[in-house]
C-alpha cells in the first residue's frame, strides 16, 4: 500500500528530530571526552605524569660515611672499610623466598641470614631494601650483578662498614658498632630515616654511642629507575648526604697498646691522666675483646665465651668497675682533718697493732703496731690506727666532703658506657638506702677505703691528679672534634685546700715511694728529674674472723682467686713538677705494693718517655728483670698517622 505524501513528510520530519537528537547526544559526549582528555593530558599533565614516574621511580636512602675516630697523634683508631653486599627490595621481589632460592644458586648463603632476612621484608615496608647477604667477595658481587635480569627486586651494592685496626687495644673505649634493633629504636628518642634502614649500624657501646649524633652523619637519597620486574635500570639522580664528623680523641694509641699489654693475664684496669690538661692518655681494662666481631654480628660461641669468662672481659673495669680504694684513699681522710685544723702535721699517734672501739678492735694491717706516727709515716707505711684516729676527729661528712672535692663520688663527663658515680657515704645516705643508722666503726672503716666507700680505677686517677696538680681539673677524653678543640676544664686553684696541707701529703706520697720502709720502696723510679710520688692500697674481699687473726692471717697466695684482696696503686711523676698521674687496680691481686706498684711504675715510665724507657730510669737491681719483661711484651709496632691528619 502506498503511503500518501503527508505520510511521508511526517515520517521525514520525525526521522530528522530523531537524528539530530542522537547526533547531538553524540557531539555532547564527544566534547565530554575531549574536554576530559583535555584536561588530563594538558591542566593534569604534571601530576599524571608524577604518578606515572612514582610507578617506575624509586626514592632510596643513602647512608652516610660514619665519621672517623683518632688519636691524639692523627693515628685512625676506627674506620669505614668498603664492603659488597646484596639487598632485596620486596615489592620488586614478588616471592621473596624464591628468589632467595634463585640466588643461592649463585652464590653461597647463610640459610640463618637468608632467614632473618625474610622475616625482616615481612615486618618492613614493602619498598625498604633488605640485606640479604653481606661482605660478600668480588666475584660474588659480579655474579648477582651479570645475573640481575633473573633476579627481580635484588642488587649488589657497595657499602661501607666499620672497622677496627688496633682491634682490641681500644675495645672498652671506642665501643663497637651494631645493627639497629627493635630495643634501639624502642630506647632511642630519634626520628631519622637512616634508622629504619634494616642492619643500618650504630654505635652500640663507648665512643661510638656516645658520639652516635656527631659520628652518624645524616642521609643522602638517590632516584632509581626501575623496569616492570624490578631490576634498576638507571641511576636518574643523586643528592649526597653529609658524613659523619671525624673526632679526635685525647688517647696515645701506643701508650693504651703498652698499657693492654702490660696488664695481660690479670683481670684489672689502668688509667693515665696528663696533671695539667687532664687528658686521658690510655684507659685500659684487661682482659680485653675484638669490637670487630660485634660489627657484623658475634657468634655465639664466642660471645658465650665472652660472657663467661670470669676476668669479665666485656666489662670496662676502668671507668664501671667500682672497688673499695684501700689505702690510696688515706690522702683524702688526711686532707679532711688537715682542713679543719683537728691535727699538727707533727703531732703523733701511737699505733699498737689496733684501735678498741666499743669493744670491738679494729687492727692495723702491721700486727705489732708501727709505734708513735705523724702524717709523712702514716702515708709511708700505711699505719691504720692513724686514720682510725682521724676518722673520730674528722667524722664520715667531712671525710666524704673532701673525697667529693677530690673527684671520687662523682660522675665524670666522659663518652664512654657505664660510668660509675662511686660511694662517698653520709649519716643521710645510710639512713635513706635501709642501711640502719651512722656508727664509730663506719667512720673508721672508711677512713682507710673499706667499709661503703667505693671508687673506680678512673676517679682514682682524677683524684691523684688533683692532688699532684692542686687544680680542679677535669679529665677529658675528647680532644677536638671535626678539628674543634674541646676545652680544658677545671684547671683552676682547689677551694678550700690550703697549699700548705697538699704539700705535706706530697711529701708524705714522696716517701712511700723514695723513703725507708715505703711500702712501694721497690717501684721507685731513680732516673734524674723524673722520682715519682704514690701510695699503696689493699682492699679487703672477705671478712677475717677473730678466731683466724688468733692463729695468723691466710696469706692471699693460699686463698682462692675469687677471695683474695684487690691490689690498687696510685701514682704520680716528676713529683717536684707533676705532669702524669696513674691509677692501677689489679683484681684479686693481693698487696698493693707487690702486684699493683709495678705496673703503675712501668706505665708512667712508659707515658713519660713515650716508649720503652731506659732501663736506667730502674734500680740497678732490677734491670734484668725488667730488660725480660720488655722483651716479653707483644707490643705492637708503632703505627704512623693517617693521611692527611697533622700530628698534634
Amino acid at each position: 500500500m502506498r503511503r500518501s505524501p503527508a505520510d511521508t513528510e511526517r515520517s521525514a520530519r520525525s526521522i530528522s528530530r530523531r537524528g539530530l537528537f542522537l547526533g547531538g547526544v553524540q557531539m555532547t559526549f564527544a566534547g565530554l571526552l575531549i574536554g576530559r582528555m583535555r584536561f588530563m593530558q594538558v591542566d593534569q599533565a604534571d601530576e599524571y605524569r608524577m604518578l606515572a614516574d612514582e610507578n617506575r621511580i624509586n626514592i632510596r636512602l643513602i647512608p652516610p660515611a660514619r665519621g672517623l675516630v683518632y688519636d691524639r697523634k692523627g693515628v685512625l683508631l676506627a674506620g669505614n672499610e668498603q664492603n659488597y653486599r646484596i639487598v632485596m627490595v620486596r615489592e620488586d621481589a614478588g616471592d621473596p623466598e624464591e628468589i632467595i632460592a634463585r640466588l643461592a644458586h649463585l652464590v653461597a648463603l647463610d640459610p640463618e641470614e637468608t632467614a632473618d632476612a625474610v622475616k625482616e621484608m615481612k615486618r618492613r615496608s614493602p619498598f625498604v631494601p633488605v640485606t640479604v647477604a653481606d661482605r660478600i667477595t668480588w666475584e660474588d658481587f659480579a655474579e648477582v650483578a651479570v645475573n640481575a635480569p633473573a633476579l627481580p627486586g635484588v642488587t649488589p651494592e657497595v657499602g661501607l662498614s666499620r672497622i677496627y685496626p688496633l682491634d682490641s687495644d681500644l675495645a672498652h673505649i671506642l665501643g663497637y658498632v651494631g645493627p639497629v634493633s627493635d630495643y634501639d629504636l624502642s630506647r632511642l628518642d630519634d626520628q631519622d630515616p637512616l634508622l629504619q634502614i634494616p642492619r643500618f649500624q650504630i654505635g652500640k657501646s663507648g665512643v661510638e654511642a656516645k658520639l652516635e649524633r656527631s659520628l652518624r652523619g645524616s642521609a643522602g637519597t638517590r632516584q632509581i629507575e626501575v623496569n616492570a620486574v624490578g631490576r634498576v635500570m638507571r641511576e636518574l639522580g643523586r643528592q649526597e648526604g653529609d658524613a659523619g664528623q671525624n673526632v679526635q680523641l685525647t688517647i696515645n694509641h701506643s701508650l693504651q697498646n703498652y698499657v693492654q699489654q702490660r696488664l695481660a693475664g690479670e683481670s684489672a684496669a689502668a688509667v693515665v691522666m696528663d696533671t695539667v690538661t687532664g687528658d686521658i692518655l690510655a684507659i685500659g681494662s684487661a682482659p680485653t675483646f675484638d669490637p670487630n666481631k660485634f660489627v657484623h654480628g658475634i657468634s655465639l660461641a664466642d660471645y658465650k665465651a665472652l660472657n663467661e669468662d670470669p676476668y669479665r672481659p666485656l666489662y670496662n673495669k676502668s671507668a664501671a668497675g667500682l672497688y673499695p680504694p684501700g689505702s690510696t684513699f688515706k690522702m683524702v681522710t688526711a686532707l679532711a682533718a688537715l682542713e679543719d685544723d683537728l691535727i699538727d702535721l707533727d703531732e703523733t699517734v701511737t699505733c699498737n697493732g689496733y684501735t678498741e672501739l666499743h669493744n670491738r678492735r679494729f687492727h692495723c694491717w702491721k700486727r705489732g703496731g708501727h709505734g708513735k706516727v705523724n702524717l709523712v709515716k702514716s702515708l709511708r707505711e700505711s699505719c691504720d690506727v692513724y686514720y682510725y684516729d682521724l676518722a673520730q676527729r674528722a667524722g664520715i661528712e667531712r671525710i666524704s666532703a673532701m673525697g667529693r672535692k677530690l673527684g671520687l663520688g662523682e660522675k665524670h663527663d666522659l663518652p664512654l658506657s657505664g660510668i660509675a658515680r662511686g660511694l662517698m657515704p653520709t649519716k643521710s645516705w645510710k639512713l635513706e638506702s635501709g642501711k640502719g643508722e651512722w656508727v664509730v666503726g663506719d667512720s673508721l672503716n672508711a677512713s682507710i677505703g673499706q667499709g661503703f666507700v667505693l671508687a673506680s680505677p678512673l676517679q682514682l686517677a682524677v683524684m691523684t691528679a688533683r692532688i699532684a696538680s692542686g687544680t680542679a681539673i677535669e679529665p677529658r677524653l675528647v680532644r677536638a672534634i671535626d678539628g674543634v678543640e674541646t676545652p680544658i676544664k677545671g684547671n683552676v686553684p682547689l677551694e678550700g685546700i690550703d697549699p700548705e696541707n697538699l704539700a705535706a701529703v706530697r711529701r708524705g706520697m714522696y716517701e712511700v715511694v723514695n723513703g725507708q720502709r715505703g711500702t712501694a720502696g721497690r717501684s721507685k723510679v731513680v732516673a734524674e728529674g723524673l722520682r715519682m710520688a704514690g701510695k699503696t692500697g689493699t682492699s679487703q674481699v672477705r671478712n677475717i674472723t677473730k678466731a683466724e687473726r688468733a692463729r695468723g692471717v691466710t696469706s692471699n697466695a693460699d686463698l682462692p682467686w675469687e677471695r683474695r684482696d684487690h691490689a690498687l696503686f696510685v701514682c704520680y711523676a716528676p713529683h717536684d713538677n707533676p705532669r702524669i698521674a696513674v691509677s692501677v687496680v689489679v683484681e684479686h691481686g693481693g698487696g698493693g705494693s707487690t702486684a699493683a706498684a709495678p705496673i703503675g711504675r712501668d706505665i708512667l715510665l712508659q707515658a713519660h718517655y713515650d716508649g720503652l724507657p731506659p732501663l736506667s730510669a730502674y734500680p740497678s737491681s732490677q734491670r734484668g728483670t725488667i730488660r725480660s719483661q720488655q722483651n716479653n711484651l707483644d707490643l705492637r709496632a708503632p703505627v704512623e698517622p693517617s693521611e692527611g691528619r697533622d700530628r698534634v
